[in-house]
């Protein structure tokens, strides 16, 4: 393990030693034996708007024991919901977090909403567009089309797509089950988290709880890190006010990095067994600077020009292939791996084992298959 002091500067972290910190807290190394939910708190969510297998198949990842149905459950009994959060995007997270983060970053929305759909809302009543629109979602969850309508129809020369965007960034709109759920589906249907959890939201979550959240889930980390996460800007002072509770590092290129005193930071030499991370995984997601598990020259192959992010394949630490997942006639699942480079024997055999634990995992029935690497 790597020691500070509390408020000092524990010397220069390579990348390998950054990349056991990273895995070791994302329970990458070892497998953990906690509960779902405790899994998606310490997470800060896990990203979720492809439906319905990057959550089960990350927690799966990273969890001992775990079924399909124990996230299900979650789900259907509202203590897990699917809202827009970090950077604007669909997260599955613990209701607690849903009610204290989404206030938190409304920034994220806000911005994703004059961006994208400024020019079409002009001159528009926000407010009274989202009243009308708690109103429409809480007697009955709707899903955007439908919204969409008809917030239209009492405003006939404004686009509806245009009005149902509004609401998903004005509005902390939950998706309502059997939306993402394992095995069903149904249309994206939304309602209010207010409506849905019978909570409010926190009227004034601090910067400072997430900040921390960040970094014993993803630390060490810079300040730069920590924004490309959560998408909120100018948090430096934010890790800057909090510094004398936490140690601090530089990188290999010399930033500063900032992290919790007792988070985990294996030795850089610490075996990293091999992986199947999820589709929109997390782990590859959040830092500015990704290379601590993702090398340059793989990312265009796992982040493709259309923004999909495809399940990859981590050997001694790093991404070095993909897989996806494909459902035969029979109704049973192939998985198909893709190395970037050739694999050793243990590694192709622990490779294999991974993927029969995924098949296993949606019901069995399936086949494994390599294709050539490279």
């Amino acid at each position: 393990m790597t020691e500070a002091p509390t408020g000092g500067d524990g010397g220069v972290l390579g990348a390998q030693a950054l990349g056991r910190a990273l895995l070791a807290r994302q329970h990458l190394l070892e497998r953990a034996a906690v509960t779902p939910t405790a899994m998606i708190g310490h997470l800060g969510g896990l990203q979720a708007q492809a439906v319905p297998q990057p959550p089960y198949l990350g927690l799966l990842a990273r969890l001992d024991g775990f079924t399909p149905d124990a996230l299900t459950e979650l789900i259907e009994t509202r203590r897990v919901v699917r809202i827009g959060l970090q950077r604007g995007t669909i997260h599955l997270v613990t209701a607690e977090d849903c009610l204290a983060l989404r206030p938190l970053l409304q920034p994220v929305l806000d911005q994703q909403l004059r961006t994208t759909f400024g020019k079409r809302l002009a001159g528009l009543d926000l407010d009274a567009l989202a009243a009308e629109a708690r109103a429409l979602v809480e007697a009955e969850p709707r899903t955007f089309q439908r919204l969409g309508a008809e917030l239209a129809g009492t405003r006939p020369d404004r686009d509806p797509a245009a009005l149902a965007q509004a609401a998903r960034c004005l509005l902390p709109l939950v998706q309502v089950p059997p939306r993402g759920l394992w095995g069903r589906g149904g249309p994206a249907a939304h309602t209010t988290a207010e409506a849905w959890l019978g909570r409010p939201l926190d009227p004034a979550p601090p910067p400072d709880g997430l900040a921390l959240r960040y970094l014993a889930a993803f630390g060490p980390a810079t300040a730069a890190d920590l924004q490309k996460w959560c998408g909120l800007s100018r948090l430096a002072p934010v890790l800057k006010r909090l510094a004398p509770g936490l140690v601090t590092f530089r990188d290999e290129r010399g930033r500063l990095l900032y992290d919790l005193p007792d988070a985990p930071r294996p030795d850089p030499d610490t075996p990293a067994p091999v992986r199947l991370v999820a589709p929109f995984d997390n782990l590859l997601l959040s830092h500015a600077d990704r290379t601590r598990v993702l090398p340059e020259a793989y990312r265009p192959r796992v982040m493709t020009q259309n923004g999909i992010v495809l399940g990859s394949l981590l050997v001694d630490g790093l991404v070095a292939g993909s897989w996806r997942t494909a459902e035969e006639g029979t109704g049973a699942w192939s998985l198909t791996v893709r190395p970037f480079a050739p694999l050793g024997r243990a590694d192709l055999r622990a490779a294999r084992s991974e993927a029969e634990r995924v098949l296993a995992f949606a019901g069995g029935g399936g086949e494994v298959r390599f294709e050539e690497a490279g």
